[in-house]
C-alpha cells in the first residue's frame, strides 16, 4: 500500500468512526467515576481549567469552545474566547448563558451546589483530576471521547509516551536530588511528594525527588528543606519584572546558602504554566527539566 492510499485508509477511518460516534451518541465515566452521556459528540464546551483547556486544543478541538475560565491562556489564540469566573468565583450565570453541551472543571474548583446548577440547566459536568502522568492521560482520552476525537487523543498519549520515554533513555540514575518549590516561602512553602507529575519527571530526568517520602501536593517547613540539602531547587515562581527574581530571592534567604544547590548556582526558575499544568506541555516540561539539569548555572525563566 503506498503511502498515500495509506493515509487516505486512516483519514477514512476517523471519518467512520466520529459518523459512528455520533449516530450511537457517547457515554464516558470522569475522572470521579461519575458516568455521563450525550447524545452525539460535544460541539459546544466550556474549561474552566487551564489544562483540560490546553488538551482539548492540542486535540484540534479549539473550534469547539465557546467559553474558557480565566486562567485559561494557551495557547494564546484562546484568549479571543469568552472568559468565565472561575475557581471559588464561579460565575454559573455567565456559563449558562454560553450554552455549553459540555463543562470541564477540576475537583477542587467548584461546589456541589455549582454543579448542580450546571446540571439542572442540561449542562453535563465532566470533572478531571490528573495528579500524574497517567492520570494526564486519563484526562486526554475523556476528553477526546466528549468530542468525538478518540484517535487524536491516542496520538497525543503516544506522542507524550515516546518524548518521557526518550528523557528516560538518555537519563541515568544521579543520586542527586531536586526540590521542587511549588508555592514560595512568602505564601507558605509547598512542594511537590510522590504520586504526582513532578515527581516523575525528577525520576525520568535521573534524579530523586527530595520530598518523595511526602504523599501529593504538600505543605513543608523551611526546616525540612534545609535537613534534605537538595542538589536542585525548581521554583515555579513567576516574576513580573519587579523586586528580586524568584533565583535571587530564593539564593539570598537566611541560612539557605548552607545549601548544596545555593553553592553550586543550581537554583533553576522555570515556566510555571508548562511544568505545573497536568496536560500535554508536560512533554516540554521534560525536555526543559533535562536540559537544566544537565546545565551548570542558575537560570532564570523569561519574565
Amino acid at each position: 500500500m503506498t503511502r498515500k492510499l495509506f493515509l487516505l485508509f486512516i483519514a477514512l477511518c476517523a471519518v467512520c468512526c466520529v459518523a459512528l460516534a455520533q449516530a450511537e451518541g457517547v457515554t464516558v465515566t470522569d475522572m470521579m467515576g461519575r458516568e455521563i452521556t450525550l447524545a452525539e459528540p460535544a460541539t459546544r464546551v466550556v474549561a474552566l481549567t487551564a489544562s483540560d483547556c490546553e488538551i482539548l486544543c492540542a486535540l484540534g478541538g479549539q473550534d469547539l469552545l465557546v467559553g474558557r475560565g480565566e486562567y485559561c491562556d494557551y495557547p494564546p489564540e484562546i484568549l479571543d474566547v469568552p472568559a468565565v469566573q472561575s475557581g471559588y468565583e464561579t460565575n454559573i450565570e455567565q456559563i449558562i448563558a454560553l450554552e455549553p453541551q459540555v463543562v470541564l472543571m477540576a475537583t477542587m474548583a467548584q461546589t456541589e451546589e455549582q454543579v448542580q446548577q450546571l446540571t439542572n440547566a442540561g449542562i453535563a459536568v465532566v470533572v478531571s483530576d490528573a495528579q500524574d502522568i497517567e492520570g494526564v492521560y486519563t484526562a486526554i482520552r475523556l476528553i477526546g471521547a466528549l468530542t468525538g476525537r478518540d484517535a487524536q487523543a491516542e496520538a497525543l498519549v503516544a506522542d507524550m509516551a515516546d518524548t518521557f520515554a526518550e528523557v528516560a533513555a538518555q537519563s541515568e540514575p544521579t543520586g542527586r536530588t531536586v526540590y521542587f518549590e511549588v508555592s514560595p516561602l512568602q505564601w507558605g512553602l509547598w512542594t511537590a511528594g510522590k504520586g504526582t507529575f513532578m515527581d516523575e519527571l525528577a525520576t525520568m530526568c535521573g534524579l530523586e525527588n527530595a520530598f518523595s517520602d511526602v504523599t501529593g501536593w504538600a505543605a513543608i517547613s523551611e526546616e525540612q528543606v534545609l535537613d534534605r540539602d537538595p542538589d536542585f531547587i525548581v521554583t515555579i515562581t513567576m516574576y513580573y519584572g519587579e523586586g528580586p527574581t524568584p533565583v535571587e530571592e530564593i539564593m539570598s534567604r537566611p541560612g539557605w546558602d548552607s545549601l548544596k544547590a545555593v553553592q553550586s548556582g543550581q537554583v533553576l526558575n522555570v515556566d510555571s504554566n508548562e511544568v505545573s499544568r497536568p496536560g500535554p506541555r508536560l512533554k516540554d516540561a521534560a525536555l526543559t527539566l533535562y536540559t537544566l539539569f544537565n546545565q551548570e548555572t542558575a537560570v532564570e525563566a523569561a519574565p
